[in-house]
């Protein structure tokens, strides 16, 4: 069944083209991922196809009596409802009822010899029965309560910002609908509500269309994908995973044919400059030909994301904590935590909502003091913090003045750049570098506020929920970034697969503000916390462990620790040898991307390239075990 159908539709926006003769349809049961660079005008799209706003030209045509949920990046709730109502505003009778009957059932309690009172109660129960409210209320709260808002009464307008928009997907997902549209509904999302989200739209019967940076989300819930590219749209019967293939497919046709046309373009070229003596017939349309050849766009070769930023050099020492603590509110966030920042740190945070995440990385860049304890930082630790707000504080300032007050030339690996070459390099054409701030969508915003941090030329980066608001593209690049970065990272995020792509320590938040740490990505955390869980929900394996430990002379109160010389000799030298392996590392990167076009030198360098990583890998797995060792003894 076609539940609507867009036909030609263009938008403009301050001479802007946005989208261009777009059109497609939306069956029954589609499950719909919207993808393209920040600013291509997947909201626009979503919000006329919802109809809050109107195209400059084209039909839309939707199914008699079709019905729509739209969630928008910045929910608008009813002013004045409590939680439980902004989720049932929607169902404005039955929301009335269930209110009157909680309502009754609070009267009742303090009077329950009240006959009055009690025959409302079973009037107000038997019209939940007939009307199905039981069924909505108990719905309404089971969402809120998986959504992690639990007091139903609280008013909505008290909640914060990721509070609220996790209230406005309750109220899309509880109130019926043929199709669904959801604008980024994982941001400000913890890893276990996005899965749970996954689940429940993946059995959700109607039709789905959503714009998400989650990679691992569109894998698991899409079945066809939307591209807009260049204000035009493609179309692919593919999930995330076949979509990159498909896409890869089509761009290559595609420069196939622009590349004939630009050889048929030099060829006319070459004739018009020879010049004709006669102006036949024949001649006349050669030329009109060239016009047109002229005139055509083509398929242009997308520019790629390219983050080259200024690198300063990074000491010995960096960041040490030391016992940190702090509390927030009356709530105990993080208790006794101490650690070394290694130079190549790559370390995630996760946690739940609030749990303190974005307070450690403040902490750690000094815009925070802790409660307890002391942070020292290494002479030649400089800090680029990627916040959650932008920090352009002047709407009204134009693009390129804002980055200006950062640098107005910076030095590269691949020579000096200016503040414009930055930009174009950050997909922000010389039109749009002379556009003020307030008119960036919010996707170009962050990643305008992402190259003033790397123009900094940090050597050591804390980002704050990097991937809220950036488009696929953007995060592949930056994730490319990290991982030649020559500094240490420390990243929240609560994008799953960017976390597997960028981190190979989880520090996760748990009970009483004590953080533990686990090696690996987040699958690999997932895999062992359920681990753990399995542990603790089987207390004879418990018991055969603590058993064992005791017969063993391991049992944890018992455990003298100690280094042996082997170890201390080792622990003494393993910096130096960590520097070296860097420095080589360095090296035979540099000398792969300068042979890139060599495929016989690339294939020479592969495996020294390889053998020298693994060395690296293995000495930083034997720096942590040692410097944790060394701790544990101090302590």
């Amino acid at each position: 069944m076609n539940l609507i159908t867009l036909d030609q539709i263009t938008k403009t926006y301050a001479d802007r083209l946005i989208l261009q003769q777009v059109g497609f349809s939306v069956q029954d049961g589609d499950k719909i991922g919207i993808v393209g660079v920040n600013g291509s005008g997947k909201s626009t799209l979503m919000r006329i196809i919802a109809g809050l706003e109107k195209p400059d030209e084209g039909q839309i045509t939707p199914m008699r009596g079709l019905r729509l949920e739209y969630l928008s990046q910045q929910p608008d709730l009813p002013e004045g409802a409590t939680v439980l109502e902004a989720v049932l505003h929607g169902h404005s009778p039955l929301m009335r009822l269930v209110r009157d009957y909680e309502m009754a059932a609070v009267l009742l309690d303090d009077h329950p010899d009240d006959p009055a009172l009690q025959n409302r109660l079973v009037q107000l129960s038997a019209r939940m029965d007939d009307t199905g409210g039981w069924n909505l209320d108990h719905e309404a709260k089971t969402v809120l309560t998986r959504l992690g808002l639990e007091q139903f009464s609280q008013p909505a307008a008290s909640l914060s910002g990721g509070q609220k928009k996790r209230l406005a997907i309750a109220a899309a997902l509880i109130n019926p609908a043929d199709l669904l549209i959801l604008d980024e509904p994982t941001n400000h999302l913890d890893p276990d509500t996005v899965e749970w989200l996954e689940q429940y739209l993946h059995a959700f019967k109607g039709a789905l269309l959503m714009v998400t940076h989650d990679r691992y989300f569109l894998e698991r819930v899409t079945g066809i994908m939307l591209e807009l590219d260049q204000t035009r749209l493609y179309r692919y019967e593919a999930n995330y995973e076949k979509w990159l293939e498909q896409k890869a497919e089509r761009e290559e046709q595609a420069l196939a044919v622009e590349m004939k046309r630009e050889n048929l373009l030099r060829r006319e070229l070459a004739w018009i400059r020879r010049g004709a003596q006669a102006r036949s017939t024949k001649q006349k349309a050669r030329i009109e030909r060239f016009e047109k050849l002229e005139q055509q766009s083509g398929a242009k070769n997308n520019a790629a994301l390219d983050p080259a930023a200024a690198a300063t050099r990074l000491g010995r020492k960096t960041l040490i904590l030391d016992k940190i603590g702090i509390s927030l509110g009356g709530r105990r966030l993080i208790r006794d935590f101490s650690m070394i920042i290694d130079r190549r740190e790559r370390l995630g945070l996760i946690g739940p909502n609030g749990c303190g995440k974005t307070t450690l990385l403040k902490i750690i860049a000094g815009l925070t003091e802790p409660d307890e304890g002391s942070r020292e930082i290494g002479s030649t630790v400089k800090i680029g913090f990627f916040t959650q707000e932008s920090t352009a504080a002047d709407p009204d300032i134009r693009v390129i003045e804002w980055l200006r007050q950062t640098a107005e030339v910076i030095q590269t690996d691949e020579g000096s750049f200016t503040a414009a070459q930055m930009l174009e390099r950050f997909l922000f054409p010389p039109a749009l570098q002379w556009t003020p701030v307030r008119l960036l969508s919010g996707g170009e915003r962050r990643r305008l506020d992402l190259l003033q941090v790397l123009m900094q030329a940090p050597n050591v980066l804390l980002l704050d929920e990097p991937t809220n608001d950036l488009d696929i593209m953007t995060l592949s690049v930056l994730e490319d970034y990290l991982e030649h970065f020559n500094g240490a990272v420390w990243v929240v995020s609560h994008d799953r697969y960017f976390l597997d792509r960028v981190v190979n320590r989880i520090l996760a938040f748990e009970d009483k503000g004590c953080l533990r740490r686990y090696e690996g990505g987040y699958q690999a955390y997932r895999e062992q916390k359920d681990l753990l869980l399995q542990n603790q929900a089987d207390p004879a394996q418990t018991a055969d462990t603590a058993a064992d430990q005791a017969g063993s002379g391991h049992a944890s109160h018992q455990t003298v620790v100690r280094m042996t010389m082997n170890e201390k000799y080792e622990y003494a030298r393993i910096d130096s040898r960590l520097a070296e392996l860097e420095q080589r590392l360095q090296t035979l990167r540099r000398q792969a991307d300068e042979s890139a076009s060599d495929y016989l030198r690339l294939q020479a360098l592969s495996p020294e390239l390889e053998r020298i990583s693994a060395e690296y890998d293995e000495a930083m797995a034997r720096w942590v075990y040692l410097t944790e060792l060394a701790e544990m003894i101090d302590k």
